[in-house]
């Protein structure tokens, strides 16, 4: 009888262990929610990148991280993302600094007229950039990793081939890049990316300052008959992927180590999306007829002398806010020899591109 009981007492006992959770040995690690946000439309080649990101990210945590993906601006627009990511209304969000002009001092240097060759090596250089100064303006949140357009091309409703075509022109350049269009003779509008074709076509502006991948993208390639590659003077916009703080700090240690190892990889990822973006970019606008301008030797020079002043001004401004002179001419310097260093790297590793030296063009 007593056998009996203790059969049937263990046989209660193993069936309560089955039931009840034993602590940290049998229950599965606790699910992270996270929501991605991006301004950038569905189609966007970035866009595509993040998604990538986003199931990489889910597969190497092995489920551990659900991620919500919010494309076009569905949960926060560009110029309030940044605030969005630093109240965790978005855990992961991309933008770019000219949409928070003077939120981003310091990395506003990026996009200044450094005279990228191609995207490629603009992406890697803001990258570099960020490594090496660690501004602390980025401090409020964790950044994942930056990248950038490809230099910015002139796409315009008549031809612009010399600093003179620029009388009476209105072309759409926010930020740091208006001031290189003031410097050209133009005159700048900061009209939002997505009114920037509606604007085209109604002949409120005439023209957009953008990376070649625009054309295709924005659909620029229909409204403007014009692109003149202007990369010896076309900045890139400086944009960024950014963690909210708290969310990253609280990540497990194997989470994390998985975070830090991917966004090392889509650095590299990104910068080749953008470079390669040109080629479609460039394509859908000759499928529309559009006419590619290419600058003398002496009109090229004359426009890296016209902005010369853009540095001039940028110096000065960060000199006003506390920095030293030599400190921000340094910042300058880095990057025009790393733009210099990384060309080289290009050419080695055989990227083409759509824009820079004849070396590295298709």
């Amino acid at each position: 009888m007593r056998s009996k009981k203790t059969a049937v007492g263990s046989i209660a006992l193993l069936a309560l262990l089955l039931i009840v959770p034993q602590g940290n040995l049998s229950a599965a690690p606790k699910v992270i929610d996270l929501k991605f946000a991006t301004y950038l439309p569905g189609p966007h080649g970035t866009t595509k990148a993040c998604e990538q990101f986003i199931a990489d990210l889910e597969e190497q945590t092995h489920g551990q991280v659900k991620v919500q993906f919010f494309p076009g601006g569905s949960l926060a627009k560009a110029p309030s993302m940044i605030k969005a990511i630093e109240t965790g209304i978005v855990d992961i969000g991309l933008s770019h600094i000219s949409y928070t002009p003077g939120r981003f001092p310091v990395t506003e240097v990026c996009e200044l007229p450094i005279g990228y060759p191609t995207g490629w090596v603009a992406n890697i250089a803001m990258n570099d950039f960020y490594d090496k100064y660690k501004p602390k303006e980025w401090d409020s949140v964790v950044p994942l990793w930056f990248h950038a357009n490809s230099p910015s091309i002139l796409a315009s409703t008549k031809p612009i081939r010399t600093m003179d075509d620029f009388k009476g022109q209105i072309i759409r350049a926010p930020g740091r890049m208006a001031d290189v269009i003031t410097a050209l003779g133009g005159t700048p509008a900061p009209t939002p990316i997505v009114e920037t074709y509606d604007a085209i076509a109604k002949g409120v502006i005439h023209g957009v300052f953008v990376g070649m991948e625009g054309v295709r993208a924005f659909k620029f390639g229909e409204v403007t008959p014009y692109v003149t590659n202007s990369w010896n003077v076309g900045p890139s916009y400086p944009f960024y992927v950014a963690m909210n703080k708290r969310k990253y700090e609280k990540l497990p240690a194997d989470v994390k180590a998985v975070f830090d190892r991917l966004c090392g990889e889509y650095k590299e990822k990104f910068a080749l999306v953008w470079n390669a973006s040109d080629f479609p970019g460039e394509a859908f606008g000759k499928q529309k007829g559009v006419e590619f301008i290419e600058l003398s030797q002496a009109e090229f020079d004359r426009w890296i002398t016209a902005v010369e002043p853009v540095f001039d001004a940028y110096v000065k401004s960060m000199v006003d806010k506390g920095f030293k002179e030599d400190e921000v001419k340094s910042w300058i310097a880095f990057l025009k020899t790393r733009k210099t260093e990384l060309l080289e790297q290009q050419k080695a590793l055989h990227i083409k591109s759509t824009q820079g030296p004849d070396e590295v063009r298709e």
